[in-house]
């Protein structure tokens, strides 16, 4: 019988602790009117010009086939607009509305704070110490993935 390799404890600690964040998050957010993807959207565009939606993509945690319908119902509740995009006749920009930089300045400060009344039960060097252990880890994670996508390439 072989035994459970040694970093099992901290995958399962490390998925558990994700499924409690977005569970406290997820809940605050829904009471502010919001999904968590639309909230994703709306912070990351909140006191910008806009961007385009690889932009977009790239700074928010959605996936590009679910973000179009993100934005699509953000429009439809009168957050989002798409523009012409100067630099590209061909491309958009997204941009909150005036109703949506409001709905910005009311959620994201009060998500915030929500989030805060949790993380306040931790000492700053336990936030540290946090903060550099899963920067570690994503940095292995991606090392050895970048090594498997070379290996992969010359196969």
């Amino acid at each position: 019988m072989t035994s459970p390799p040694p970093f099992l404890p901290l995958l399962r600690e490390l998925v558990r602790t994700y499924q409690a964040f977005e569970r406290y998050s997820a809940a605050h957010v829904q009471s502010l009117g919001l999904t968590p993807a639309q909230f994703d959207v709306v912070a990351t565009l909140g006191n910008t010009e806009g961007m385009n939606p690889k932009q977009l993509g790239d700074k928010t945690l959605i996936t590009k086939g679910t973000l179009t319908g993100v934005v699509d119902r953000l429009l439809a509740k009168g957050l989002v607009q798409r523009l012409p995009d100067p630099s590209d006749g061909r491309g958009q920009i997204v941009r909150l509305t005036t109703r949506g930089q409001k709905v910005f300045e009311q959620v994201f400060p009060a998500h915030g704070a929500h989030l805060a009344q949790a993380f306040s039960k931790l000492s700053a060097a336990e936030l540290a110490a946090s903060q550099q252990a899963l920067h570690s880890l994503r940095q292995a994670l991606e090392q050895a993935g970048a090594r498997a996508g070379t290996q992969e390439g010359a196969t």
